[in-house]
């Protein structure tokens, strides 16, 4: 049985930080990529950030880019989404789920957490 939990999200103001986090646990990840999505209410699931477990590249959504970096510790098994200048737009669910290969596409992730709801005020 694969698992994925997130936590971390919370209420914060505008330019504030917070740290997701993404635990993983029911069988080896190492070969698999990690990524973080998002779905504000009304719209579409959107894609944040991956990443491979065993490292190397990682891709950001443009309206993140320099903002936020996705991270991993494979002692933990656990992936991170630190964001940093937060704006109101960045309010949603987000979600982290595992894919065979690194891909940005949500249709292609096998597995997926419960969601973590960020809310960022003006």
């Amino acid at each position: 049985q694969v698992q994925l939990v997130e936590s971390g999200g919370g209420l914060v103001q505008a330019g504030d930080s917070l740290r997701l986090s993404c635990a993983a646990s029911g069988r080896t990840f190492s070969s698999y990529a990690m990524g973080w999505f998002r779905q504000a209410p009304g719209e579409e699931r959107e894609f944040v950030a991956a990443l491979r477990w065993s490292g190397g590249i990682t891709y950001y959504a443009g309206s993140v880019k320099g903002r936020f970096t996705i991270s991993r510790d494979n002692a933990k098994s656990t992936v991170y989404l630190q964001m940093n200048s937060l704006k109101p737009e960045d309010t949603a669910v987000y979600y982290c789920a595992a894919a065979s290969n690194l891909v940005t596409t949500a249709s292609l992730y096998d597995y997926w957490g419960q969601g973590t709801q960020v809310t960022v005020s003006s």
